[in-house]
């Protein structure tokens, strides 16, 4: 899939970025890697981290469209990973968000389909399906223009397709590493007990997305079977000891998160590993389509009232496998006291 390729991440010196670089490194077929970002810093620390020729850096923004072009001469494939992620930032700084998420997507698919790139996946968050925040909505319009990509470009031999997955095991921001700074003050707040979210660790967001690279037809929204977990189980897997006090949810934030409506159910096969949203592209008949698309993954279609959300997923994580996940994924010297 990756032999000869010539390979570039936005907002590659993130977490993703880092587990996704690690992957394609141990690939002796893959020709060059470049890293498109912002921060020259953490540039730096990840040369200083990974000395291997074939990586290349480029100090860029997704929302300067010709400086994406000039760092996607010659390159094949793009994974699309920068964005602003952060929920109260994005509702405290709503045009920067939409600059980035949403601007800079459409940067992204420009300059791909300007340059002769042949394969896009770009990530996206459960916080895109009914989203209630402008980063869920920003992250629904970036992943609207990749899907209507594939209805514009003609003649090209370009595929963009889309992954979407819920929170990162120990990414930065997320609710474990906080948790682990906060339980040496005794306290863990907790925004509301029944509060629910999905659970996934980098390897497994890299493999789904080296899953799309290898086998979109186009189109496609790729949404991985993944656990749930329950934010109480989360603060007594870190501090059994400590208080939960219950402060609220914060602006934008909901109860459960949500990766496939009822309404995307019509558009939504199943495989053993993932969950597939079908493209309804211009000129194609829906049903024929569908059939393609079953047909091309081996794939059967999910029941018309079907939904996936983290309130009601039927896999869930006790507070023992939590722990476990934390040692492997976050922290090995990790330990609790009973």
């Amino acid at each position: 899939m990756l032999k000869s390729q010539s390979i570039l991440v936005t907002g590659g010196t993130g977490s993703f970025g880092h587990k996704c670089i690690e992957r394609l490194l141990q690939n002796p077929e893959v020709k060059r890697i470049v890293i498109y970002s912002r921060d020259e810093l953490k540039q730096f620390d990840m040369a200083q981290k990974y000395t291997d020729p074939r990586l290349r850096f480029f100090i860029g923004d997704v929302r300067d469209r010709e400086r994406l072009a000039s760092a996607l001469k010659g390159v094949d494939t793009v994974i699309h990973a920068a964005a602003l992620k952060q929920v109260p930032t994005a509702e405290y700084n709503p045009f920067e968000c939409i600059k980035t998420n949403v601007l800079g997507a459409e940067n992204v698919v420009q300059a791909c389909l300007d340059s002769g790139v042949r394969n896009v996946v770009a990530l996206s968050t459960d916080k895109a399906a009914a989203p209630i925040n402008l980063y869920g909505a920003t992250k629904l319009c970036s992943d609207k223009l990749f899907i209507a990509a594939n209805n514009v470009k003609g003649n090209q031999d370009i595929r963009f397709s889309v992954v979407r997955y819920g929170n990162v095991m120990g990414s930065r921001g997320s609710v474990i590493p906080f948790f682990l700074d906060k339980r040496k003050t005794g306290i863990l707040p907790i925004t509301d007990p029944e509060m629910t979210r999905f659970n996934i660790t980098l390897e497994e967001g890299v493999d789904l997305v080296m899953h799309a690279l290898k086998y979109a037809l186009g189109g496609e929204i790729f949404v991985p079977k993944i656990p749930s977990y329950r934010i109480t189980d989360v603060a007594e897997a870190i501090g059994p000891k400590c208080e939960f006090p219950v402060v609220g949810i914060r602006p934008g934030e909901k109860i459960h998160e949500e990766m496939i409506t009822e309404t995307d159910a019509l558009q939504t096969i199943s495989t053993d590993k993932y969950y597939i949203i079908v493209p309804m592209l211009f000129g194609k008949n829906a049903l024929e389509l569908m059939a393609h698309y079953c047909k091309h993954h081996n794939a059967t279609q999910v029941d018309k009232s079907f939904s996936y959300n983290s309130g009601k997923n039927t896999e869930w994580l006790s507070v023992a496998q939590i722990r476990t996940l934390i040692r492997d994924y976050c922290d090995p010297t990790f330990t609790v006291e009973e």
